[in-house]
């Protein structure tokens, strides 16, 4: 992950190729609305792969034009992305009116957040160096503890509000991770969190082989209560 180059090679490799699986199977399954959230993996497979290019400049192994470029490509997927695509993702996949209406704000939180962090990557200069067996960015972030709960909101809030257990486990994946994150690797939090998020977004590839009209086992009603709604039907007291 982002405790060298060659683990973030290996890591991003390897969910990168379980994005592209992701990817396919929610289009084979007819799930066109899943396709956003299902392209996570890919999307953070890739950013694991920049991160390995961003050490490779921190070990001064490539022009400083190429880091330079790698520094801000892993920053623009970091900041600005993130906080919009999980979001977004999660409200597409959304199939009822009330449940797209109350990740609403989550989408419309990750959006405000997204673009001060947009502008303060297009206006200053990515930073990236070695601390410890992580990486430190600095790209001078205005309010940075005001954003950064915004953005844990907007993305671990939306996948816990999703209504499907299996998002649900990948919010608390994530929002446990973000946790031990800070309390570990408290200069290299947002590469580090970005890491696990990688690794833990492969539980997406069993949701997204879910089959049109299928819920997980909690989203379906219980026999009693189906039993309830049958007799109730037919007019049984």
């Amino acid at each position: 992950m982002c405790w060298s180059a060659q683990a973030d090679l290996a890591a991003g490799g390897v969910v990168a190729g379980i994005g592209l699986v992701c990817l396919a199977r929610a289009y084979r399954a007819g799930r066109p609305e899943r396709l956003l959230l299902a392209s996570l993996p890919l999307v953070l497979g890739v950013h694991q792969l920049i991160e390995a290019a961003v050490w490779s400049g921190a070990d001064g192994d490539l022009p400083a034009p190429a880091a330079g470029l790698a520094r801000t490509a892993w920053a623009v997927i970091a900041l600005p992305l993130l906080p919009v695509l999980v979001p977004a993702g999660v409200w597409c996949a959304a199939r009822e009116p009330a449940r797209r209406r109350r990740l609403l704000p989550f989408v419309l939180l990750g959006l405000l957040v997204a673009a001060p962090l947009a502008v303060a990557v297009a206006t200053h200069p990515v930073g990236a160096a070695e601390h410890g067996h992580t990486l430190t960015y600095a790209v001078g972030l205005p309010h940075p503890a005001l954003l950064l709960t915004g953005y844990l909101l907007a993305t671990v809030g939306a996948l816990l509000l999703s209504g499907d257990r299996r998002l649900r486990h990948l919010g608390l994946l994530t929002g446990v991770g973000a946790v031990v994150c800070a309390l570990l690797w408290r200069l290299a939090f947002i590469s580090t969190w970005c890491a696990l998020a990688a690794l833990a977004s492969v539980l997406l590839l069993r949701w997204t082989t879910t089959p049109p009209g299928d819920r997980p086992p909690d989203d379906r009603p219980s026999a009693g209560r189906r039993s309830h709604r049958r007799h109730a039907d037919q007019g049984t007291p």
